[in-house]
C-alpha cells in the first residue's frame, strides 16, 4: 500500500468555532476534502442560506426540520428527515424552524473550500485524489429533487443499512439510524485507493478507528488513531489510502452520513443499490 499524503481533519463542530456566523446569528462550521464540501449550519429561525452554485449540491436535513427550497420556479417544502438535491445557479434555503442544516458542495464552491477549517490542507493540491469529474447530466434536466429518507428503504442485507444516493458530481450514503451498537467483533476496517471520505455524524457518539500505512521513509511514519466523538455534529475526513472503520459508542440514537466526490462506481454498478439510479445516469461507458 502507497503512503497516505495528509493526516485526517477531525472537526468536531460541537465543540470548536464556525468558520462563519451570519449577522442574525446562524453558525456555519465548513470542512473540504480534495474534491468536496461539507458545509453544517446551525441556522436561525428565518435564516436564508443563499447560493448561486456553479454545479448541484446536496441538502441534508435531520428530522424536526422545517424549510423552504427554492430554485429557479422550483418550490420545495420540507419537514425534515430528508435529502434535496438542488440544481447549478440561484437558490434559496429559507430556515422556518430553528436547527440543523447539512449541505455538501463540490470544490467548485471555491468560497467555501477557501473558508473552509482545513484549507491549508489543500493548499497544494492532492494529486493522489482522482479528479472531479462529472457525471452525465440528470434524467429530465437539472431540477430540485427531494428524497423523503422516512420512505428510503435500505437494500443492504448488512446491519449497517446503506441508503446510498447519487447527483452528477457527489455521492452519499446515508445510513439508516441505528439504536443497536455494532458489534466490535465485526468491524469493517478498509481503505480506498485515490479518492477520499468525509465521514459526517449527524447525531450521537463514535470512534473513529484510523491506520497509515508505512512508507520506507520512517521519518514520515504516523501513529495509528483512534479519535472519539463524544456529540454531533461532527466531521471527519479519512485521506486516500488510510485504513479506518468507525465504532458507533454510547446510549441512544446514532446517525452517520458518508461523503463522496465523484460518484462511486462501485457503488453505482450494484444493482439496485442506488436509491435514485433512475434520476442520475451512469457514464455511457459503464
Amino acid at each position: 500500500m502507497s503512503e497516505a499524503m495528509r493526516a485526517a481533519t477531525h472537526a468536531r463542530h460541537y465543540a470548536e468555532p464556525p468558520q462563519a456566523t451570519d449577522a442574525d446569528g446562524t453558525r456555519h462550521w465548513i470542512t473540504r476534502a480534495a474534491n468536496f464540501i461539507t458545509a453544517v449550519s446551525h441556522a436561525k429561525e428565518g435564516a436564508v442560506l443563499a447560493r448561486n452554485n456553479p454545479d448541484e449540491y446536496m441538502v441534508l436535513l435531520p428530522p424536526g426540520s422545517e424549510v423552504t427550497v427554492e430554485a429557479g420556479s422550483e418550490r420545495i417544502e420540507s419537514k425534515g428527515n430528508s435529502l434535496i438535491i438542488v440544481p447549478p445557479g440561484q437558490s434559496r434555503i429559507t430556515v422556518r424552524k430553528a436547527g440543523m442544516v447539512a449541505r455538501v458542495f463540490s470544490k467548485r464552491a471555491e468560497d467555501l473550500a477557501k473558508t473552509a477549517v482545513n484549507a491549508s490542507t489543500y493548499a497544494d493540491g492532492a494529486p493522489e485524489v482522482a479528479d472531479l469529474k462529472p457525471w452525465p447530466d440528470p434524467a429530465g434536466g437539472f431540477r430540485l429533487r427531494h428524497y423523503d429518507l422516512d420512505k428510503a428503504v435500505s437494500p443492504d442485507p448488512s446491519p449497517l443499512k446503506m441508503r446510498v444516493f447519487r447527483s452528477t458530481n457527489l455521492m452519499v450514503n446515508i445510513f439508516m439510524p441505528w439504536q443497536k451498537r455494532r458489534d466490535e467483533t465485526k468491524l469493517s476496517p478498509h481503505s480506498h485507493d485515490d479518492f477520499e471520505q468525509i465521514s459526517l455524524s449527524m447525531e450521537g457518539a463514535f470512534v473513529h478507528h484510523l491506520r497509515y500505512p508505512w512508507s520506507p521513509d520512517k521519518t514520515r511514519w504516523r501513529e495509528d488513531e483512534h479519535a472519539r466523538y463524544d456529540q454531533s455534529p461532527s466531521v471527519l475526513v479519512i485521506p486516500a489510502r488510510v485504513l479506518h472503520t468507525t465504532q458507533d459508542v454510547g446510549e441512544g440514537t446514532t446517525w452517520l452520513v458518508d461523503v463522496f466526490g465523484p460518484p462511486r462506481m462501485d457503488f453505482s454498478s450494484r444493482e439496485g443499490f442506488v436509491l435514485n439510479a433512475a434520476d442520475y445516469p451512469m457514464p455511457s461507458a459503464h
